[in-house]
């Protein structure tokens, strides 16, 4: 197996230009942690392990929709406190953020998105085109 990129450097940018925001998280859909930014590793192993959770209970939601794939781009919820939100970040990777409820939510979604793209182009390789005369 390659070894994933060091995505922090990115994740703080998110942590640096949006005020309030509280931790960053980038995980594997299977719940370990690929990322984090202003977060501890327990932190950020507890937030990646919860966040499985949750995107599998969304895509068990997604499904119902009929003209869906069931696969899910983003969730969010308010609590008290705060914000949290979960987007799909590529092929098998989600980023999650959580963040203070003074955060400008708007602000929030938009640099999330823009990370979204960037985290997806590091971590997804084009398709070889060679592998047939490989093998």
């Amino acid at each position: 197996m390659l070894p994933l990129p060091n995505m922090d450097w990115m994740l703080k940018e998110l942590v640096g230009g949006v005020p309030y925001v509280r931790h960053v998280v980038v995980l594997s859909a299977d719940g370990l942690c690929i990322g984090q930014s202003n977060t501890e590793p327990d932190t950020a192993d507890a937030i990646a392990a919860a966040c499985s959770g949750i995107q599998s209970l969304a895509r068990a939601i997604a499904q119902r929709f009929p003209e869906g794939d069931g696969s899910t781009r983003m969730v969010g919820i308010e609590a008290d406190g705060g914000y949290f939100s979960l987007m799909a970040a590529g092929p098998g990777a989600y980023l999650a953020v959580l963040a203070d409820d003074q955060v400008d939510a708007g602000l929030l979604g938009d640099r999330m998105r823009t990370l979204v793209v960037r985290i997806g182009q590091h971590m997804t390789s084009p398709p070889r085109e060679d592998v047939g005369q490989a093998m």
